[in-house]
């Protein structure tokens, strides 16, 4: 895969990635295509900056969908347009908004190829090697930012396609209305709402060119329209521009709000026109984050875990303007506080696992305006959010995994968040009923029953998670009522397990046991006990409980063969659930349930056994090729997992405040904490190919356990791994 660095930092490339070049160790193709026919992490190579509205990629589908969810395939060989929204790593589609494409006659889509193709954080180029075209890509918070390169003595040519989109029928998918205005020579402005994953989404643009066109063309469909304003469904603008103008920069601002919002995100972040100096800002930012961890090591290493920490940093996206108002999900314009963000794009059924206490980690403030985005969210809708896009819920996924998010962040004592109204949503969210959790069921039988609630066993091991993670806020805040009730349906988990076949189990209303039971048998998202999974890899989705469920399992000899039995077993029983990939017997890393598992070898005494999995995934499972990750990236969730494996630790219980140990893959480690504190992560190894542990210190003292906790670490110090 050939990567090359944008022409401004060309000189650090060429001598070597200068001390704080941590971009120069990003490649934004890794996950964009899947290799053999497997998956991929779904990513994109465009250009955005940290957690920033506007993602500006490529598409080389006509109409993105579920196995090119990102808009982008590594595998394909023309681009149709480039938009300014996409989803990284998600594995359905959605976004993919305000396509822009240059031309220099009629055409809407061009050849390409990876040798004339780059990218690094924030920048993105292409040769559109049909008509020869450059094209050029950068990005701020709110505003993207091309630059074309037109062939001598052509007519340059710009296509604004508001039709442009993900798969129409798809989540029901259509655009529901949408309009081009044209201001001037130089501006357009419009909008679209269109309805798919995220219902009626609401997206208003400003369009303004460095050069003035000579003219421009409206079309509804096939249909010209000849007017400075256009309503429809299937709205095009074709502009035309003077042939001395050979290069043409456009800025396109987004708002979910107003145009005049748009506008004034546009002159807030992107005043002038001078190309360079946004690619060179987005690098900068992206030096600034990816900065927060220095490892030492192998150029390859650095390469997978930088990029890892790049697509952990691209979500959550910012939502709300310059002026501080967003799109509330009452479709009410609502107004924050001076100096707030609300952000959007919360994937928590994945992130909730390891990015969002990576966040806790490198970033609390700006994690404690996820957490107050998702208090807004609760006011507005009634509990907190299940799968937030664009400002709106999807409800996709089970249950309701913000409630771990919020909570960790009380507990973890992060800036600016309130407690007791955190414990109000915490607690509503989790006792009245909703399409992803019927509270009622869970209160009535103690598990849900699977005529009654689809995916019941999956849901009732994450609701008992939840609920654990609802009793210890209370436990905070003092209120031993709440501890008590949450504390009680915690154990709910206990109801499915089944002693004579060793795993949960669905059971009806009447509290019998479904037959037939094959542990083998995977479940998609509804019709089945288990939701994405089999009974295999939902079993050990006991977080807040490990030593009450290895006693279930008849203690931690028959929990170390269990697991034994999980990383060998190689059967099958039909056919594999779309998102199951990345495979170790049954574990199977390609999706989320299973992230954890290898660190539960700590728990059954038997550490080694965990550091064996977890270096073989580390070297096996992730690498730098467009098919470097063995599943969807999902916002960030696999990226984290790696992010925190290589540094040497994991959050088995998201919202415990500790971290299972297993072994780093870097010979040093340095977090640089917000505090101002460094923590530093040392392997001593007897040579290099090693990794199995064979003490670990904490400040120079001996840790007894395997684990390190979050204020250890945020104290900052010293952890260091003797490695045999």
């Amino acid at each position: 895969m050939k990567k090359l660095k944008f022409i401004a930092f060309s000189l650090a490339v060429a001598t070597g990635a200068a001390a704080g070049d941590f971009t120069t160790y990003v490649d934004p193709f890794i996950g964009t295509g899947a290799a053999e026919g497997g998956l991929s992490g779904n990513t994109y190579p465009g250009a955005t900056v940290p957690f920033g509205m506007v993602q500006l990629s490529p598409d080389t589908h006509t109409a993105p969908d579920w196995f090119n969810a990102s808009g982008y395939s590594y595998n394909d060989n023309r681009i149709y347009g480039f938009t300014h929204t996409h989803l990284s790593g998600t594995g359905a589609c959605d976004l993919i908004d305000i396509s822009l494409f240059p031309t220099t006659g009629e055409s809407v889509s061009s050849a390409f190829s990876h040798d004339e193709e780059s990218a690094s954080p924030g920048y993105y180029k292409v040769r559109l090697s049909d008509e020869d075209i450059i094209v050029e890509l950068s990005a701020t918070t709110r505003v993207g930012i091309h630059r074309y390169t037109f062939p001598e003595n052509s007519v340059p040519r710009i296509i604004v396609d508001l039709e442009h989109s993900a798969q129409k029928g798809s989540w029901d998918r259509r655009i529901i209305n949408s309009q081009i205005k044209v201001i001037d020579s130089s501006h357009l402005e419009g909008y679209r709402v269109i309805t798919g994953w995220a219902k009626l989404r609401k997206v208003y643009f400003v369009a303004e060119f460095s050069e003035p066109f000579d003219s421009i063309e409206l079309y509804d469909g096939k249909e010209k329209r000849r007017a400075s304003v256009i309503n429809g469904r299937e709205l095009h603008g074709r502009l035309s521009f003077r042939t001395s103008a050979r290069q043409i920069t456009v800025k396109v601002a987004l708002s979910g709000v107003s145009a005049d919002n748009a506008r004034e995100n546009l002159v807030a972040e992107a005043s002038d026109w001078v190309f360079d100096n946004y690619a060179a800002a987005a690098d900068s930012l992206w030096n600034c984050e990816l900065g927060k961890i220095e490892v030492e090591g192998s150029t390859e290493n650095k390469k997978t875990f930088y990029t890892a920490l790049y697509h952990t940093l691209i979500q959550p996206n910012t939502f709300s303007d310059v002026n501080g108002e967003y799109m509330s999900p009452a479709y009410s314009v609502r107004r924050l506080p001076e100096g707030k963000t609300q952000y959007t794009t919360f994937s928590l059924w994945d992130t909730y696992r390891a990015a969002h206490p990576l966040y806790t980690l490198l970033l609390p403030d700006r994690d404690a305006d996820f957490v107050n985005s998702m208090l807004r969210h609760y006011e507005d809708y009634g509990y907190l959010p299940v799968w937030h896009l664009w400002g709106q819920e999807n409800y996709c996924m089970i249950g309701n995994h913000a409630i771990p998010v919020v909570v960790d962040a009380v507990l973890k004592r992060l800036p600016g968040i309130d407690a007791g109204k955190v414990f109000e949503a915490v607690k509503q969210s989790s006792l009245q009923s909703h399409l992803n959790f019927p509270s009622n069921i869970w209160e009535q039988y103690g598990y849900m029953p699977e005529p009654l609630q689809s995916q019941s066993v999956s849901l009732t091991l994450e609701a008992a998670y939840n609920d654990w993670c609802v009793a210890r806020l209370a436990e905070y805040l003092g209120s031993e009522e709440d501890r008590v009730r949450f504390d009680r349906r915690a154990a709910f988990y206990a109801n499915l397990y089944d002693a004579e076949t060793g795993f949960f189990r669905a059971k009806d209303e009447k509290g019998k046991w479904l037959e037939p039971f094959d542990p083998l048998k995977y479940g998609a998202n509804g019709g089945y006990p288990y939701t994405e999974s089999n009974a295999w890899q939902y079993l050990w989705y006991v977080p807040h409980d490990i030593h009450g469920f290895i006693a279930l399992c008849g203690g931690k000899k028959a929990f170390e063969k269990k697991l034994d039995t999980f990383f060998t077993l190689n059967e099958t029983s039909g056919k594999k659930n779309d998102n199951i990939s990345g495979l170790i017997g049954q574990y199977a890393h390609g999706n989320e349930p299973s992230h954890h598992v290898a660190y539960l070898y700590n728990d059954a005494g038997v550490p080694h056994k965990c550091q064996e999995v977890v270096h073989y995934i580390m070297k096996n499972l992730y690498g730098n090729s467009c098919a470097g990750y063995m599943g969807n990236d999902d916002c960030g969730e696999m990226s984290a997992w790696f992010v925190f494996s290589a540094m040497g630790f994991y959050p088995v219980n998201p919202a415990a405040g500790e971290y299972y140990l297993g072994t780093p893959l870097f010979d040093k480690c340095t977090l640089n904490l917000p505090n101002g504190k460094k923590f530093v992560i040392n392997a001593e190894r007897r040579s290099p190919d090693r990794y199995l542990v064979e003490n670990v210190k904490l400040n120079k003292k001996n840790l007894t356990t395997m684990r390190v906790s979050h204020t250890d670490i945020t104290a900052g110090g010293i952890l260091d791994f003797i490695i045999r």
